[in-house]
């Protein structure tokens, strides 16, 4: 078992082998639990690819849909349906296709505030997991997908923003965006993305290499302080791939 401070670097050819990597990823730990699954999914565009593959018939008959519940990592405070929505778009990549309705979980962004909405979505992680207090010994999630921003943010955490000290609280508001889109959020906290079996990033293109540097040279940013209970995994391209470096760290 993998510690809190262990992480692997994975160099990738391309976006497209990242996808199929992360894909049997996926399937790993599904296969692995013979119960209830929950996976926690990532908004931005390195996961579109994953998101295609996975609704391909070669994947789709591979994932056990009933039992795999789906969830999201933040979400941007625009209406589901806004091509901004993290949720809409892996819905309409391939959770509406796949999954059962019942097993998909939004956060849902067409009523209050940004806090009033991460206290509702705390709930239903609560009520899925069947406790108020996270146990080390039980993760919350089987897999937690992220991407690196160009700052080194991960889900909606900036770096040198409050909420990225927030650890008596699963999910919060987040008034105001480091990047673009400039618009609130609605983000899991690092305690609750680290309670996973495997913490799973992917990081593509030449415009990741920069703060990929900064990442790992150890800078205090979210995307270093974002580690799973148990094994994390960083999928890199070529083109993000920091020079010297080796296969793990």
């Amino acid at each position: 078992m993998a510690g809190a401070q262990d992480r692997k670097l994975v160099r990738v050819a391309d976006r497209a082998t990242m996808a199929r990597v992360a894909a049997e990823h996926l399937l790993a730990r599904t296969d692995t639990n013979p119960g209830r699954v929950a996976i926690c999914l990532t908004g931005g565009s390195s996961p579109r690819q994953l998101y295609e593959l996975l609704a391909t018939d070669a994947y789709r008959e591979r994932i056990p849909w009933p039992r795999v519940h789906w969830f999201i990592g933040d979400e941007r405070y625009v209406p589901p349906g806004d091509s901004l929505h993290n949720m809409t778009t892996a819905r309409h990549v391939f959770l509406d296709a796949c999954a059962p309705a019942a097993n998909i979980h939004p956060i849902a962004t067409d009523g209050s505030d940004p806090e009033a909405i991460a206290r509702d979505y705390q709930r239903t992680l609560e009520a899925f997991y069947g406790a108020a207090r996270l146990d080390s010994g039980r993760p919350l999630f089987d897999l937690v997908l992220l991407g690196i921003g160009p700052d080194g943010h991960v889900a909606s955490l900036f770096p040198g923003f409050p909420a990225i000290d927030v650890t008596d609280r699963w999910v919060v508001g987040i008034d105001k965006a480091h990047v673009a889109p400039f618009v609130p959020r609605i983000s899991l906290t690092l305690p609750a993305l680290s309670s996973c079996r495997t913490m799973l990033f992917e990081v593509a293109g030449a415009d990741k290499r920069a703060i990929m540097a900064h990442v790992l040279a150890g800078e205090d940013l979210p995307a270093n302080r974002a580690r799973s209970i148990r094994e994390t995994i960083l999928l890199i391209d070529s083109e993000a791939w920091p020079e010297g470096r080796s296969g793990e760290i």
